[in-house]
């Protein structure tokens, strides 16, 4: 196949699958979205527009259904070109320009002051296998409601905002199909190239721009000139719901390192072979994930998140002693200083582990970010607007990574959270009560006006997000 890209505009959406069925405990739910497994939370009469929002959000969740409740639209999978094209008809019925760019971030463009930046607003819609339905997909519909309703706050076409909205579906949040996660945010901020994010291949040799071919969500939109940004994501931990808190400001981020790890023995016979001789790359790798689990352990004071949360066993034969594991190693914590000795200790650990298996271990760090502020006009605006709205607040760090955390490097960025029921997520449990994703809708609308407005008006000496895309990932 060529390699001449096909641009798609608001003329061309990609085609739905028409066939995709509405499951019908939809139906059955208390409210629209409300999961019958959980109790219904506080008392809430929806107005007009959470009806709207909690209707849309019904709909967004039956792509990629799953039978325990959850979604499994994997990027640029069957479902998930499946409510891109849901989201395209959406934003194009009510006046937004829809737009992709080279690696297949989803923009919706609304131009209410011809030449002026963008207000940027979205998350992702992309899922992990077996994934829940607010990770992302809630920040995107948010996000697509909150720009329609700023968009109709100004009638008058005399008095235009100092800033136009867009919303956005990132490519490849997620990083369960293609490496490494928040894929499309990053190439939009510089920290990783189109060619590479489009040459990255799945388990299955698919590379990205095959895979966006084949959904028609691949374009030459360079993207919208950023004035701010603003994202609302579920919590997805137990801070909010534990303090009874309706909203998080996020003020900075935990630090993350992530590491792929191989760990090489030889392939032989689970029977004949004498255990003397046995060179099993299992052992090693089990070895390491007490390792790494132990480094968690270990730390009383500081918290500190470590996970093995991905392998590959080859030949992964039941009569064979595996040759070869392939390991995702991610640490995680809001002390810079503690992840850098956890690192060093796990380092120190690997050479105890070849003995004692007889195997050969390789550790290459592939992507991380430190502890990093969000900015603090941003958060005092949300606060501000929160605090107008009557909803609880508190400020929060993120433990886990967004497109945020790309977006403030190169705009002044707004991160919201709202609660998550026990901290579940990356589970078809994942929950949040309609109460509360509608009081973040409402919220974001507000930082939405307010941003428009010209609240976080980009200094001259900002950086800008549109001269820096064909950078390599720092």
């Amino acid at each position: 196949m060529s390699d001449t890209v096909t641009p798609v505009t608001s003329a061309d959406p990609p085609s739905p699958d028409r066939s995709v069925a509405r499951r019908a405990a939809v139906a059955e739910k208390d409210t629209i979205v409300s999961k019958p497994t959980h109790s219904p939370g506080p008392a809430f009469t929806p107005n007009a527009n959470d009806r709207a929002f909690l209707a849309d959000f019904a709909t967004l969740s039956d792509f990629g259904a799953t039978p325990g409740g959850g979604v499994e639209r994997q990027a640029a999978s069957a479902a998930d070109g499946e409510q891109r094209a849901w989201l395209h008809e959406w934003l194009a019925g009510r006046g937004f320009e829809v737009r992709y760019d080279h690696v297949g971030n989803q923009f919706g463009i609304y131009t209410l002051t011809p030449g002026a930046p963008y207000v940027l607003s979205g998350s992702h819609l992309d899922s992990q296998p077996l994934g829940g339905r607010y990770d992302g997909a809630y920040g995107v519909l948010a996000s697509a409601h909150a720009a329609y309703r700023a968009v109709r706050h100004w009638t008058d076409p005399d008095s235009g905002p100092r800033y136009n909205v867009a919303v956005v579906n990132w490519f490849n949040e997620e990083g369960s199909r293609f490496k490494p996660s928040m894929m499309g945010s990053s190439v939009f901020t510089g920290k990783l190239s189109a060619d590479t994010a489009l040459a990255t291949t799945d388990p299955a040799g698919t590379t990205v721009r095959s895979a966006l071919r084949e959904i028609g969500t691949i374009g030459d939109y360079e993207g919208p000139d950023v004035a701010a940004y603003a994202e609302i994501h579920i919590e997805q931990g137990r801070g909010l719901e534990n303090g009874g808190t309706t909203i998080g400001l996020v003020d900075s981020t935990w630090a993350a390192r992530k590491y792929q790890v191989v760990v090489r023995g030889e392939q032989s016979h689970t029977g004949s072979t004498i255990m003397a001789d046995r060179r099993d790359a299992l052992l090693g790798a089990a070895l390491l994930v007490v390792a790494v689990r132990e480094l968690a352990e270990q730390s009383a004071d500081i918290p500190l998140h470590t996970s093995v949360s991905e392998m590959t066993v080859l030949p992964n034969s039941p009569v064979v002693v595996a040759r070869e594991v392939r390991l995702h190693v991610d640490l995680r914590s809001p002390d810079e200083a503690l992840l850098d000795e956890a690192a060093k200790r796990l380092a120190e650990s690997i050479p105890g582990i070849e003995e004692r298996a007889s195997v050969a271990v390789e550790q290459v760090q592939t992507h991380g970010w430190g502890v990093a502020p969000f900015h603090a006009a941003g958060v005092e605006l949300a606060a501000r607007a929160a605090a107008e709205l009557g909803l609880s607040h508190e400020n929060v760090m993120t433990v886990a990574g967004h497109d945020s955390v790309n977006m403030k490097d190169v705009a002044p960025s707004v991160m919201l959270f709202v609660p998550s029921v026990e901290g579940i997520s990356h589970n078809e449990g994942e929950y949040t009560h309609d109460r509360d994703v509608c009081a973040g809708t409402d919220l974001l609308t507000e930082v939405l006006g307010r941003l428009m407005s010209g609240a976080l008006a980009r200094t001259a000496d900002a950086p800008s997000v549109t001269g820096s895309r064909n950078g390599e990932q720092s």
